[in-house]
């Protein structure tokens, strides 16, 4: 297996976490996302802590979380914080719109012409509704330029889900002086 692959198989993606966030919740709740976000990625572009956020009327406030590290179920919970998209009448996201996969939406997101001459360091992604449907948020971290081992937060990406393409470019770019 190419490094790559192996990296690959190592780092899911988010559709791949829906899938096996199933296998640990009850049938009411299975493919009925509300929200998927990760924390801030470590020493590689690819988040490893992410959040699956499911509907779940059972529960008091709507929901269930599943929290995977590095793919692996790491507990299931449901939020007693007042999560914004659990109180979205939109209900969970359309999984059939949800063509760009996390991996994907990184790509995209680092072709963006005003990042050329970064080093982006890290990204956070959460897929949540649009106003046409999922899209894709996606924070970025660059190397400050006098202090290169340290990284800048420089704003956010958002792409739609269902054909990749940019929704809204909020970078900024003086963060990282």
């Amino acid at each position: 297996m190419s490094p790559g692959l192996a990296a690959q198989a190592a780092d899911p993606t988010a559709k791949e976490l829906i899938k096996e966030g199933n296998r640990y919740i009850g049938e009411q709740s299975k493919d009925k996302v509300i929200q998927i976000r990760s924390e801030k990625s470590v020493a590689s572009l690819t988040p490893k802590i992410w959040r699956v956020v499911y509907r779940d009327d059972t529960a008091t406030l709507k929901a269930v979380e599943v929290k995977f590290i590095a793919g692996k179920m790491d507990e299931v919970k449901r939020p007693f914080r007042l999560l914004e998209p659990i109180t979205d009448k939109r209900g969970p996201l359309d999984l059939k719109k949800l063509n760009i996969d996390s991996d994907k939406a990184i790509k995209l997101a680092m072709k963006e012409s005003i990042l050329e001459n970064l080093k982006i360091t890290a990204t956070e992604l959460k897929l949540e509704h649009g106003s046409d449907g999922p899209v894709w948020k996606v924070r970025l971290w660059a190397a400050k330029l006098k202090n290169p081992s340290k990284d800048a937060d420089i704003g956010e990406i958002t792409l739609s889900a269902e054909d990749g393409k940019t929704v809204k470019v909020d970078v900024h770019l003086n963060r990282v002086e």
